[in-house]
């Protein structure tokens, strides 16, 4: 969801950095790379030592939750290609849905800003007992449409998010933002979804399994 289907990332870098003032932190653009993809426990926690331990993660996670949320509820802009390339694969058969690491509140709220009828589901932190980098949340993602996680294909942008693809046993799409995704047999690394098309991806499908 976040810095593939919408444009939240400086969001979340103006959100980090309000709250990191307050204690006397100038949170920098490599700040958001080290907690890019989350989970957003672990941003609580390294916002929680480079705030010389003011507050308690607890404190810097939820607080961070709500101020992203707060702003998540105005306009979020669509990642280039996005909203095309969803609805294509849609009108294709394709079965999408949205998975995310972040909370229900900021997923709702992305959702409201782009339709809430855009994805037939929506799976978010809370909806599983471990976030990424684990797998759990694109394995419950196959389960909830009937399919094999090996048949599935999907699209990360943050090492965080391509660890737990990786994991699950998918093929992976990566749309690197501010990091670097190495290509590998089941692994393809793009700049932009502009990039593709559902006539692409079938290609691509058919030169994997050939391959195989």
């Amino acid at each position: 969801m976040d810095g593939l289907m919408v444009d939240s990332e400086p969001q979340w870098l103006l959100s980090e950095i309000e709250i990191t003032a307050e204690y006397g932190y100038q949170w920098l653009p490599e700040d958001q790379v080290a907690c890019l993809g989350g989970p957003l426990s672990r941003v609580g926690e390294y916002m929680y030592e480079k705030c010389h331990e003011a507050k308690s993660p607890q404190y810097f996670t939820q607080t961070l939750i709500d101020v992203q949320a707060s702003k998540m509820r105005g306009h979020t802009p669509l990642m280039p290609g996005a909203f095309e390339l969803v609805k294509e694969l849609q009108g294709n058969g394709v079965k999408t849905g949205l998975v995310s690491a972040s909370p229900r509140i900021i997923v709702d709220a992305v959702l409201e800003n782009i339709g809430t009828d855009l994805f037939p589901f929506s799976i978010s932190s809370d909806d599983v007992l471990r976030t990424k980098p684990h797998p759990d949340a694109y394995l419950k993602a196959a389960e909830l449409t009937d399919s094999k996680i090996e048949n599935c294909c999907i699209f990360e942008d943050s090492l965080t998010g391509v660890n737990a693809a990786k994991s699950s046993g998918a093929w992976l799409i990566a749309v690197p933002h501010l990091v670097v995704v190495e290509e590998s047999e089941r692994v393809r690394s793009i700049s932009s979804l502009e990039q593709l098309n559902y006539d692409l991806l079938e290609q691509l499908w058919q030169d994997f399994t050939f391959k195989i």
